[in-house]
């Protein structure tokens, strides 16, 4: 699995940080991770600690937050995700689709307006 910043992929300006090339067993352990770390134990997630995700150009780093405001950088190399408990909820929900068998699909892991969109994809694509 990797993970890796693709900067203004329309005529808009937004962003993508992706994780993608990854099979139904690797979207199951992140998923698992995810609600782990942030629904049961309410702690950060630095993607990069993950041993099987592979950072390119970029960290991303999931926290609580006391609002949904998904993705968001100063520098375009550190990446914040911030969402609440029920955010990263429906993030889990997002990704058990992946879980189930092998797919070519992809998600977008949240609906929120701001630049950067937080995509999880198998094949890399949207």
């Amino acid at each position: 699995m990797y993970l890796d910043f693709i900067d203004e992929i329309n005529e808009y300006g937004d962003n993508i940080v992706r994780l993608y090339d990854f099979d139904s067993a690797e979207a199951e352990k992140f998923m698992m991770i995810v609600h782990e770390t942030l629904v049961m134990n309410k702690k950060s997630l630095d993607l990069s600690s993950i041993n099987f995700i592979v950072a390119r150009n970029c960290r991303l780093t999931l926290r609580i937050a006391d609002e949904d405001e998904g993705i968001t950088t100063s520098d375009k190399m550190q990446f914040y995700c911030d969402m609440t408990i029920a955010g990263y909820e429906q993030m889990i929900g997002l990704l058990e689709q992946f879980c189930n068998k092998e797919t070519k699909g992809y998600q977008f892991l949240y609906d929120i307006d701001c630049q950067t969109d937080f995509l999880f994809s198998p094949a890399g694509t949207w």
